[in-house]
């Protein structure tokens, strides 16, 4: 979700559920302790010099079990934040918290926010040497195919 998207849905929605990627809900309590746009300028092992950016927003919760964040509170927190953005509107990346702090995407999904899994990739598979995934066909899908064509009943022919 892009940061246009996250504003116009916040503006949609009465209240801000959020949901981990393995279907619990982040506790409402929670805060948004930071807003920021995260610059990536790498090269990958291809050799190419790649940028990605991201809006980061981190998640955090503390024990104040009366704490909500409203969406009008949120969208306020990104009015403020976005002299930092620069007019970006780019990818919405949510930190948060578990066993070591996690980084997820973030889409919506009826009334819930739901933080996605990221996954790594090669960005230069054609210079790694990392062959191409061969499709797997097992031979016995393939012969009521062959069936049906070389039957005479079917108007099959190519026998």
């Amino acid at each position: 979700m892009k940061l246009s998207e996250l504003k116009n849905n916040l503006s949609q929605v009465a209240q801000i559920n959020m949901v981990e990627p393995n279907g619990k809900l982040i506790p409402k309590h929670f805060h948004i302790t930071e807003a920021g746009l995260i610059t990536k300028h790498f090269i990958d092992c291809g050799g190419t010099i790649r940028t990605e950016k991201v809006i980061s927003f981190q998640v955090w919760v503390a024990n104040d079990t009366e704490h909500r964040l409203t969406p009008q509170k949120l969208l306020n927190i990104i009015s403020q934040s976005e002299p930092l953005f620069n007019s970006e509107d780019v990818e919405i990346e949510i930190e948060y918290q578990g066993e070591t702090i996690g980084k997820y995407g973030l889409s919506k999904e009826g009334e819930n926010f739901v933080l996605t899994t990221k996954q790594t990739n090669c960005l230069a598979q054609d210079h790694c040497g990392i062959p191409k995934e061969k499709m797997k066909i097992n031979l016995s899908e393939l012969q009521p195919q062959a069936a049906a064509c070389c039957s005479t009943t079917a108007g099959g022919s190519c026998c």
